[in-house]
């Protein structure tokens, strides 16, 4: 089972656009869609209006699917997208947890992307949470020591250790002066953390490609730019320098983050805004 669901940490949206190459690639159909008023709160998550010179011609509304398909190997796939539950978690876990084993779920990776102080001219890390010690061993991804607001992923973790699914979130490294636009190398290393942690195979040809268009552009824009050029030397080093292994998660210099990100976030954005 492959899961993500907006609404709760997803820099550059890269599991949103690591699913829907999921999605698109390996030939999925939906199982079943979630009745969404006992979990969805539309004040919060409205519904899209599209309007036609003022003809109201559609409302689009978000839901919660479930779906089924095969990836590129043959391997059988549940798929579990929409907007993450704004309430009745404990019913929302049963339901999940009732439909894997139903269809006979033999592990279980979510995804998400967090903001980081690193340089987008280094691939992407990855860390992992998970409640089994046996996936933590097996899987050679980063790992962190904090206490955070929890998502509902990391409810069904839990729920499919329960049943005995081995269970992971792959999470991506965002660079933080990227973070509020689309970041494709992110999506690129979740679907190849999916390959390496579960044995998911997914090309995702397309976001490869929109990965090498977005680092010329932000080259170019770095470029011309004394100040930018010194920050981003500042974190290949960091970056560089920092052990890369399981052991241990380096955060490099915080005071990098604070001063350059909301800057350069927005420079870069006006800039990607001006392109064709």
């Amino acid at each position: 089972m492959v899961v993500a669901l907006t609404g709760w940490i997803d820099s550059g949206g890269a599991a949103q656009a690591a699913m829907q190459a999921v999605i698109t690639e390996c030939d999925t159909s939906p199982v079943a869609v979630f009745d969404d008023d006992p979990f969805i709160d539309f004040r919060a998550r409205r519904p899209t209006l599209h309007l036609d010179e003022g003809l109201n011609t559609l409302v689009e509304w978000q839901h919660i699917t479930v779906s089924v398909g095969r990836d590129l190997a043959g391997h059988d796939l549940v798929l579990l997208s929409g907007p993450e539950p704004d309430m009745a978690w404990h019913r929302f876990r049963a339901e999940i947890s009732h439909l894997a084993t139903r269809l006979g779920v033999t592990a279980m990776a979510h995804l998400g992307a967090y903001p980081f102080a690193a340089p987008h001219t280094r691939p992407p890390r990855l860390s992992i949470t998970t409640p089994s010690q046996d996936v933590l061993a097996r899987v050679p991804f980063l790992r962190s020591t904090l206490e955070v607001p929890a998502g509902i992923c990391a409810i069904l973790e839990h729920e499919m250790h329960s049943l005995g699914i081995p269970s992971l979130g792959i999470w991506a490294q965002v660079p933080h002066y990227v973070s509020t636009m689309p970041y494709p190398a992110a999506a690129v290393a979740l679907l190849d953390g999916l390959r390496e942690a579960v044995d998911v195979v997914v090309d995702g040809t397309g976001i490869r490609q929109q990965t090498v268009k977005q680092r010329q552009r932000i080259d170019d824009l770095i470029a011309g730019n004394d100040e930018h050029r010194s920050m981003l030397e500042q974190l290949e080093r960091i970056h560089d320098s920092t052990d890369d292994t399981p052991s241990g998660i380096d955060l490099g210099d915080p005071r990098i983050e604070l001063r350059s990100a909301e800057e350069i976030g927005a420079e870069i954005e006006q800039f990607l805004r001006d392109q064709d």
